[in-house]
C-alpha cells in the first residue's frame, strides 16, 4: 500500500523528471521515488565518500610521484651544470669557433640518444628505486601513504 504525498517543484525541475521519466520510461512517481531514496540511503553516502576518498588517495601518490620526479630532475640538472662549470676550462678567443662547431654535433647527439632511449620506454626515474628517494614528512610528522 501506498500513502499520497502532495509536494512542490519549481516548474524547472518538474520538467527535468518529466524529461527523464520519458528517456527511461518511467513514471514521474518513480524518478522521484528513486531520488528520494537515494538521497535517504545512508550507503549512498558512504559510497561516495568512499569512492571520493579513493580517488583523493590516488591523486595524492600521483602528485607525490610528480614532486619526487621533478626533485630529481632538478637535483640531476644542478648536479650536471655544477660538474661542468668546475671541470671546464675556458677557451682562448681563438678557439671558440672550433667548439661552437663541436658542442652543436655533440649535442646533435645527445638529442639522438635521448630519443632512442625514450622510444624504448627508458627513464632515469625509473632506475631510481623508491626507497632511495623518501618523500618529505608531513607538518604531522608522518610519512605519507
Amino acid at each position: 500500500m501506498r500513502d499520497r504525498m502532495n509536494v512542490y517543484f519549481p516548474p524547472a525541475m518538474l520538467k527535468e523528471i518529466a524529461d527523464l521519466a520519458d528517456r527511461k520510461g518511467l513514471s514521474r512517481s518513480a524518478i522521484v521515488e528513486a531520488a528520494v531514496a537515494s538521497f535517504l540511503s545512508p550507503d549512498g553516502t558512504d559510497r561516495r565518500e568512499a569512492a571520493f576518498t579513493r580517488r583523493l588517495d590516488r591523486l595524492t601518490r600521483q602528485v607525490q610521484r610528480l614532486e619526487r620526479n621533478v626533485g630529481i630532475s632538478t637535483e640531476t640538472l644542478a648536479l650536471f651544470v655544477r660538474f661542468w662549470l668546475t671541470i671546464t676550462p675556458p677557451l682562448p678567443n681563438d678557439a671558440q669557433a672550433a667548439a661552437q662547431i663541436k658542442g652543436r654535433e655533440r649535442y646533435e647527439g645527445f638529442i639522438e640518444a635521448l630519443g632512442r632511449r625514450l622510444q624504448k620506454g627508458q627513464s632515469l626515474i625509473q632506475e631510481i628505486p623508491e626507497d632511495v628517494i623518501r618523500y618529505p614528512k608531513q607538518e604531522d610528522g608522518n610519512e605519507p601513504d
